[in-house]
């Protein structure tokens, strides 16, 4: 019995690190600044409307967050099939992936109960979105230079 407790403690301790660590991980990858942001060029160049996300994000008068995370999901895809062109499968790449997930599935919870849950949830997709833009932006500058 005492073994089955243990075993059970260090499981669900074990489960709640990696957690933790994930996504810290995530946060950190997405806090870290390049040289140049490329982001921007691509969502021009692309028609994505991330940008306007966070920037309706930031106003408090923006009540439509489903419109809002429709606009991220349909930006997401076309980033999504962008990075199959570039190749890059970095861990990274699919630690965020499987951020965003998270991030919409918080969402979908978190509305019902709090908006400001949802926001910071949809504000964290849009940055993943903003993280993938920048890398694809910043791939097509090296290949361009070269």
């Amino acid at each position: 019995m005492i073994e089955l407790l243990a075993t059970a403690a260090i499981t669900f301790s074990s489960v709640v690190l990696f957690a933790y660590w994930f996504r810290y991980t995530c946060l950190l990858i997405l806090s870290a600044k390049t040289a140049r942001d490329y982001a921007f060029q691509v969502a021009t160049d692309n028609r994505l409307s991330f940008l306007g996300v966070q920037s309706q994000l930031r106003e408090p008068a923006s009540s439509d967050l489903d419109g809002l995370r429709d606009l991220l999901d349909r930006d997401y895809a076309v980033i999504a099939r962008m990075m199959t062109q570039v190749a890059n499968s970095r861990l990274e790449t699919r630690m965020l992936a499987i951020n965003y997930r998270l991030a919409g599935a918080w969402y979908r919870v978190s509305r019902r109960f709090s908006a400001q849950s949802a926001r910071q949830a949809l504000e964290e997709m849009s940055l993943v979105v903003a993280h993938f833009a920048n890398s694809i932006g910043e791939a097509s500058f090296s290949a361009s230079a070269a």
